[in-house]
């Protein structure tokens, strides 16, 4: 029996974790991001006459005097790193080695590219000259400052160079949720950047919930007053100074099982699902070892089953910059994972005070790709809602016109409805429409696309997002659309051919079947004394 989705979500996971991953911050200084801020920062603040690119240059080399001084104070390696490095790898035996609970791992340093400033210079008034200056990408050295924090663990930052010196920090929020069950005496077991196991999984997911805006701005302002830093304290003091934006966010769903093979029954059930109804934009068999003249394929190919040993099985979804993947996570554990590459994607501004709500947003990302698959395998419906989908009906006052199975202008639209790429921010008029365009094989007009979405909305197929024209799809909805696809898809139309007269178009297993009814049928006849 093919096991159900649902069930092994049900009964067979033994711990759930909802948490921020990864968090990628940019800082930046808002004064200084303009030619004109820059020329102000010169010439009105520091009062130097002429705004010159030459004043630029004592800057960096004090920055970088002061980066040599700490790491030679501090006893700490400072390395250049080769270009393709991996550079966590090049780093973990310096993390392992490190024992202090707050401390400068390494500092490394790399030749990146940034927008920074290039001045042009022309003649003024008189013999006085003036420049001109542009932002433009120039390839300058960065600074890697890879940390261990009392309360972040391992995180790096990096800061470039040259004006308007940027800076990057990667933190982890699985990280920090370790660092607090490690102050709280709290046992648990790791999985990676995750959790295989707790004492307390209450503890941990209010540990999980509590990381917030103000805890990363705390580990900018702790290390950005330890680390030499490009603007002196007067100088931020005056309001040139480091403004926190988020980068990127990963929020997670992590859901362990109590046997590994039920990980492996989920993504079969899953990716034979979904393959023709939720129609993810990848899916993804990743091999253990890169195929090369020394490790080729086996000689016979890899085997034909969905999922294989040795093979790490994921689902993508992509929106926009952002995206969703769902794997199977060291062989122990579900992580269904919203990475927000952007914020606007979603409406958000970038500020790091956006934190909380961009996590929300994930993690109803993450139920809704979760509820899709579960809905998608167990979407029966009563006799009572298919008779009120066959009918016209009347809804909120006004009349419904019927959402007939078979008709080729519905199942085209529950099949677009059925796509996972509606998950993350739902879909617009002009979103659907191509999709069922095709389904249908023939002109489909902005009108009809607008009287369907009418007729879905009446029926509680879809709701309309406030303040917006964007719709979702209903727990209800999904159900509807998946049940009309499923049977005309994977019933209907490819056993269509037993529905006709030609003998020879049906399949020899369902004939013989079909000749016992027949059978059967003509005793029960000939026992009433009727005829067939």
């Amino acid at each position: 029996m093919t096991p159900n989705i649902a069930d092994i979500i049900r009964h067979h996971v033994s711990l759930e974790v909802r948490c921020i991953d990864r968090i990628y911050l940019h800082a930046y200084m808002p004064k200084l991001q303009t030619s004109g801020g820059l020329c102000y920062f010169l010439h009105d603040y520091l009062g130097h006459p002429v705004p010159s690119p030459a004043l630029l240059k004592p800057r960096h080399d004090r920055l970088v005097a002061a980066v040599k001084q700490f790491a030679d104070d501090g006893h700490i390696p400072l390395v250049e790193f080769d270009r393709g490095e991996s550079k966590d790898e090049f780093v973990g035996p310096y993390r392992t080695r490190c024992t202090a609970r707050e401390a400068v791992v390494l500092i490394g340093v790399a030749q990146e590219k940034m927008r920074s400033f290039k001045a042009h210079k022309r003649q003024g008034q008189g013999h006085t000259p003036v420049f001109d200056f542009s932002r433009q990408s120039v390839a300058v050295n960065h600074y890697y400052f890879y940390v261990q924090d009392r309360d972040w663990g391992p995180a790096f930052l990096k800061i470039g160079t040259y004006l308007p010196y940027p800076v990057k920090l990667c933190l982890n929020g699985h990280e920090w949720v370790k660092q607090r069950l490690r102050r709280d005496r709290i046992r648990f077991d790791s999985l990676d950047n995750g959790f295989l196991s707790c004492a307390d999984a209450g503890a941990l997911q209010a540990a999980c919930d509590a990381l917030g805006p103000a805890d990363v701005q705390a580990f900018f302002d702790r290390w950005s007053r330890r680390l030499p830093w490009p603007m002196t304290p007067a100088e931020r003091a005056a309001g040139y100074d480091h403004r926190l934006a988020i980068c990127q966010l990963e929020v997670s769903l992590t859901q362990v099982f109590d046997r590994p093979v039920q990980g492996r029954h989920f993504f079969e059930a899953v990716i034979r699902e979904n393959l023709d109804l939720g129609r993810p934009d990848r899916v993804r068999l990743l091999f253990p070892v890169r195929l090369t003249r020394a490790t080729p394929p086996p000689a016979f190919g890899y085997r034909t089953r969905v999922i294989t040993d040795g093979v790490q099985p994921s689902l993508h979804v992509e929106y926009k910059s952002s995206h969703v993947k769902q794997y199977f996570k060291e062989q122990h554990a579900l992580r269904t994972e919203t990475t927000i590459n952007n914020p606007m994607d979603f409406y958000v501004r970038k500020a790091v005070d956006n934190l909380s709500h961009l996590r929300e947003l994930g993690h109803q990302v993450n139920r809704k790709l979760l509820e899709v698959e579960r809905v998608s395998h167990h979407c029966v419906l009563t006799q009572d809602a298919l008779d009120r989908l066959q009918r016209p009906t009347v809804e909120n006052g006004q009349r419904v016109s019927a959402l007939r199975f078979a008709d080729p202008r519905v199942m085209a639209l529950f099949q677009a409805l059925c796509a996972f790429t509606h998950l993350p921010r739902g879909f617009r008029n002009h979103d659907l429409r191509p999709s069922v365009e095709a389904l249908l094989g023939h002109p489909y007009s902005r009108a009809q696309m607008t009287y369907d979405l009418r007729r879905l909305r009446l029926k509680g197929l879809i709701h309309r997002i406030p303040k917006t024209h964007r719709y979702t799809v209903t727990s209800y909805g999904v159900k509807v659309a998946f049940f009309y696809a499923k049977l005309y898809l994977r019933i209907l139309r490819p056993n269509w051919a037993a529905l006709l007269p030609d003998d020879d178009a049906l399949p020899r297993s369902l004939r013989v079947v079909l000749d016992q009814l027949d059978t059967e049928i003509q005793k029960l006849h000939e026992e009433a004394a009727l005829v067939a």
